[in-house]
């Protein structure tokens, strides 16, 4: 019984200190007059694949409601971060990306001190801590019915090298799209686990 409970009050003191690196890292976070949500809608257009960059996926992995994400992409077009366009695949929605004033503000980005300050705590070698971040956001997600998300050269849908020698060698079985090298380390809206 001890044990489990100094388990569970670790749990919880790790919780609160996964909340409390999430406020202090988002202190002071005006750079460049961008508030909270307007640096996640930068970081996420900066890593998603051309297919996940829209205001619904925005939306889904932000947790929010599209009519926040709206008006969060409305102050970052006014401020010339990101722009929007009528989507080349079916031309009914609409396509999202970074301006090349945006790709510059995320040069700034105030989560590089505290990824500074993880490299720092472990030694360099994050690579327990991000699995260990890995596994909770991911029960997380589940339990919230929400969407994964991944990165796309790690879907079960992801064809490597399927068309060898071209700019987009590979392909996504669910789209039915050519993905170029970049494209296969961009998060996808799509990802399932490969198994």
């Amino acid at each position: 019984m001890k044990n489990s409970e100094s388990l569970s009050s670790a749990s919880h003191e790790a919780a609160y200190l996964i909340g409390r690196l999430d406020r202090l890292s988002r202190s002071g976070v005006n750079i460049a007059g961008l508030n909270p949500a307007q640096w996640e809608a930068l970081r996420y257009l900066s890593r998603a694949n051309r297919f996940s960059r829209t205001p619904a996926a925005l939306a889904d992995y932000a947790g929010s409601t599209r009519g926040t994400i709206s008006q969060t992409l409305i102050a970052l077009e006014q401020k010339g971060l990101a722009s929007r366009q009528a989507s080349r695949r079916d031309g009914r929605s609409v396509e999202l990306a970074l301006t090349r004033r945006g790709e510059a503000v995320l040069g700034d980005d105030p989560l590089r001190r505290l990824a500074d300050d993880i490299s720092v705590a472990t030694g360099g070698d994050a690579g327990e801590l991000l699995a260990t971040l890995q596994a909770i956001l991911s029960a997380l997600i589940a339990r919230n019915n929400g969407r994964a998300f991944g990165i796309c050269r790690t879907c079960r849908h992801f064809r490597c090298n399927a068309v060898p020698g071209r700019a987009a060698p590979h392909h996504c079985a669910v789209l039915d799209e050519p993905l170029s090298d970049a494209d296969s380390g961009a998060i996808c809206q799509e990802h399932e686990t490969a198994a």
